[in-house]
């Protein structure tokens, strides 16, 4: 069962209309005894799926520079990153994604799937199918599912464009029906132009279009997707060149040890412009290892909660650098997963803003 906490965070999302039908939902649906989360493949009863992230909001676009909900109110997801797939599928289990449901009070996951490194080129047919799984466990649990076209290195994501097609192709078809997928079509391009990652999305996107005409589709940025500030650049080169297609948002990435003051400000000016969606943070620096600075991450969430800037923290695994949640061994040892027991230092902190609304006191 979902805490209190959570449904008056849903609530503070949704807007009156979206009020309205939770509490009709909630109010239908018979008082459930405290039991241990279904299986994946279990019935979801249409109680149940009215009042989890995915029920309430339903089909997601956007709108202006903000990503609204079904009645047309703009909102703000929070979830997790997985690791990469082909290292830490582990990580990712039934108890797990029951524990970001219902203790972590997510909203989304990314599936992160990586390309090169050992990622879909050397297996696509397994890697497809364990995505297609991945997506099927998010819905059964009423979460967002990101799916994230992870390229890397190579930089340039046209190195990889017949292999995106293939894809997206299958995975639109295959979900188009759905209400919770959204297609992350470039993680990180860096060592090329805007108007070279800009090309790369306008061949990709009419693609996914052709069998899926509703999703949002989220486009990667330049300088590993830093609005270009990597590179020395910022958000001007998008705003005076969008990319040519509707219904789309732009990512932007940052870790709170390595990107100060410049990256911050280039997300707070291109979000008053674009619409943007962080897929992926840390707390630590870049390589997603080091001390934590809270203080710097913090200022990021408040501007995300402020300008309604929906969000994935890097990672959720038991990884051995600082911005995996998990200590160590948690996945071999199938968890625990729930409680602040099993996490590092980062998970508990990024756990704490995942399930407390920012208008809303935590403990």
């Amino acid at each position: 069962m979902r805490s209190a906490r959570f449904w008056l965070r849903s609530l503070s999302r949704v807007g009156t209309l979206g009020a309205a039908a939770l509490f009709l939902s909630l109010s239908a649906a018979p008082a459930a005894p405290a039991a241990a989360p279904a299986a994946p493949t279990a019935p979801v009863t249409q109680e149940a799926a009215a009042v989890t992230p995915v029920g309430i909001n339903g089909q997601l676009r956007v709108c202006g520079a903000r990503l609204c909900n079904q009645y047309g109110k703009p909102i703000q997801l929070r979830g997790m990153s997985t690791h990469g797939l082909q290292w830490y599928s582990q990580c990712v289990t039934s108890g797990s994604l029951d524990a970001l449901a219902t203790d972590w009070n997510a909203d989304v996951m990314r599936i992160s799937m990586y390309i090169q490194e050992d990622g879909y080129e050397t297996n696509p047919r397994r890697f497809t199918d364990l995505v297609h799984s991945m997506i099927e466990q998010a819905t059964a649990r009423g979460m967002y599912a990101i799916v994230d076209w992870h390229m890397l290195s190579p930089g340039d994501p046209n190195h990889n464009l017949s292999r995106a097609k293939t894809f997206f192709t299958e995975i639109a078809q295959r979900h188009a029906g759905k209400t919770n997928v959204l297609y992350e079509i470039a993680n990180e391009p860096n060592g090329v132009s805007w108007p070279t990652i800009k090309s790369y999305a306008e061949q990709l996107i009419p693609v996914i279009r052709q069998h899926d005409p509703d999703t949002p589709v989220l486009v990667g940025t330049r300088g590993w997707s830093s609005l270009g500030v990597s590179d020395g650049s910022n958000e001007t080169e998008i705003v005076n060149n969008p990319v040519n297609a509707s219904n789309i948002m732009y990512t932007f990435h940052f870790y709170a040890g390595s990107h100060g003051a410049a990256y911050l400000g280039a997300l707070s000016r291109a979000a008053d412009k674009l619409p943007m969606f962080v897929t992926e943070f840390g707390t630590q620096t870049y390589s997603g290892d080091g001390a934590n600075n809270f203080a710097q991450a913090q200022q990021y969430i408040d501007l995300m909660a402020s300008k309604k800037i929906s969000w994935s923290n890097w990672n959720y695994s038991d990884d051995f650098r600082s911005g995996a949640v998990f200590r160590t061994g948690t996945c071999a040892n199938n968890g625990p997963w729930t409680g602040t027991g099993p996490l590092k230092p980062a998970g508990v902190w990024v756990r704490d803003r995942i399930r407390t609304a920012d208008n809303f006191p935590t403990g």
